[in-house]
């Protein structure tokens, strides 16, 4: 990476779908852009469609399952002198079904790669985070994460644990001048959703485009004049409600509104 006065971001899963929107608004804003994903080709047009824009972006293979890995494309990002003002954990896999329908292979694909990956991601970047004044952490975790969903409970689970993992490091961070937090979608039209039919989907419909989520990361990004911190930035109007209502109905009143709308 050459010396620039722009600010930096690094983006995983950013060939296609939130990562790719992601990517591209955040060029927009003036960003100097490393996007990352397994997907070549797709990295090949992002790279030209940022270019064609008039932006500034490197890309780059990486497996996030892979800490070396990781390790290996931070440092060529951050060459040019270790900023990183922005990492954006946004790879992810999904599977949906029944729980005993889906292979166990699959299962332990979703917890490697949403939860293992944002671990490697947050221990390879830390070092470059905390000698950036104001870098900052977002987390893609999901809708999901307010209450287990039928038809989806690892990759519930998954984004529980990027729930989780957020929180403590927002607390843990914070002395080093690293703000945490995470994007809380509900269903996205995008291709990690291509065919998928359950209960949720039918009751809730599938409204959010990567767009919207690319703009409530961005601009999550500048929402620090808050005096109390926020945290957790659920997308959209439905997946607002969802979490306003999690915060004040009884449990026994969330997990009857879960298991209305997953219809089971």
């Amino acid at each position: 990476m050459f010396s620039t006065p722009r600010p930096t971001v690094f983006i995983t899963g950013a060939a296609a779908g939130i990562g790719r929107a992601t990517a591209v608004t955040f060029a927009s804003h003036g960003y100097f852009v490393g996007a990352y994903d397994l997907d070549e080709t797709g990295l090949a047009s992002l790279s030209e469609e940022i270019l064609a824009r008039g932006g500034q972006v490197r890309t780059g293979v990486l497996d996030v399952t892979d800490l070396d890995g990781w390790r290996e494309r931070l440092a060529e990002f951050t060459s040019g002198g270790g900023r990183l003002d922005v990492l954006v954990n946004n790879a992810g896999v999904l599977s949906s079904g029944r729980f005993e329908d889906i292979p166990a292979e699959a299962h332990r694909r979703m917890l490697d790669v949403n939860v293992g990956g944002t671990i490697n991601g947050l221990l390879a970047a830390f070092t470059y985070l905390k000698e950036t004044p104001g870098a900052q952490v977002v987390n893609l975790a999901s809708a999901s994460a307010i209450y287990g969903q039928p038809e989806l409970a690892t990759y519930s689970a998954t984004k529980f644990a990027v729930r989780g993992i957020t929180e403590g490091l927002e607390l843990e961070w914070r002395p080093h001048d690293i703000r945490v937090v995470d994007m809380w979608p509900l269903f996205v039209r995008t291709g990690m959703i291509r065919g998928m039919s359950t209960g949720s989907t039918r009751s809730l419909g599938v409204h959010l485009t990567s767009q919207d989520v690319a703009d409530a990361i961005v601009a999550a990004t500048t929402d620090r004049q808050r005096r109390l911190p926020k945290v957790h930035y659920p997308v959209g109007k439905q997946a607002q409600f969802l979490a306003v209502a999690s915060r004040f109905s009884p449990a026994w009143l969330a997990r009857l509104l879960n298991r209305l709308l997953s219809r089971v």
